[in-house]
């Protein structure tokens, strides 16, 4: 489905994927889960591109419902993979991510040796203020540490990951039992409100447009004035 131009969502995943198209070639966001390859490969060919037509496999942090089928996409493109430096051990195989909190811990125990991505080593290592296909790198952690958002001002898109989301029509943050550092997201929620967009896209949940930087404006205002609230 393609949300504004040359800025498409591949659907039917658990998590959402994007293909971003401009001149130098199409710029993968993410990949979904490990199975999710084929379904990719399929939006492809129904746009009338090729594999070989993919420059940049872009991850926004390390969960596998996120990176599941980097690796296999890679040797099936030639795409390159670039996630943030402080996820890269994540990704790599070198750190073992961090079990969820509350009553999700107990589902991730018992899913865990079947959600396995195979580790990659990705071939750029992302910072904030980078520039990859066409997109700004903005560092927005606390759902994990290495979480980033990718920024275009021309399009006035901005695709945040997990740092929000835009369900049933409402603006939520991360999902606390996935996230490593609260504190921390709420500080990247108030910096992805600071900028100008129309159009923000999430890893989970339906595009939120038109005026969509007024309304995280307003959702951080609200979070700002419950926490006080709470002192």
């Amino acid at each position: 489905m393609e949300i504004v131009d040359g800025v498409h969502l591949v659907e039917g995943g658990y998590a959402n994927v994007y293909l971003i198209i401009d001149e130098e070639g199409l710029t993968l966001v993410d990949t979904g889960m490990p199975w999710n390859a084929k379904r990719i490969l399929r939006y492809l060919q129904r746009i009338g591109r090729k594999p070989s037509d993919i420059s940049w496999i872009l991850l926004t942090h390390h969960h596998i419902d996120h990176v599941g089928c980097a690796g296999e996409l890679r040797e099936k493109t030639g795409g390159k993979i670039a996630i943030h430096k402080d996820d890269a051990g994540f990704v790599e195989g070198r750190e073992t991510p961090p079990a969820p909190k509350g009553a999700a811990s107990l589902i991730f125990r018992i899913l865990s040796p079947v959600l396995r991505a195979r580790p990659f080593r990705p071939d750029l290592m992302l910072e904030e203020g980078g520039e990859v296909g066409g997109l700004r790198v903005i560092h927005t952690p606390g759902h994990t540490p290495g979480s980033i958002s990718l920024y275009e001002p021309a399009r006035k898109v901005i695709l945040v990951g997990d740092a929000l989301r835009f369900i049933g029509g409402r603006v939520m943050g991360p999902p606390e039992s996935f996230t490593q550092d609260v504190e921390g997201a709420l500080r990247s929620i108030e910096k992805i409100s600071n900028l100008e967009f129309d159009v923000m896209l999430s890893g989970h949940g339906d595009p939120l447009r038109p005026k969509a930087s007024e309304k995280i404006r307003e959702f951080h205002t609200s979070l700002r004035e419950k926490r006080l609230t709470r002192k």
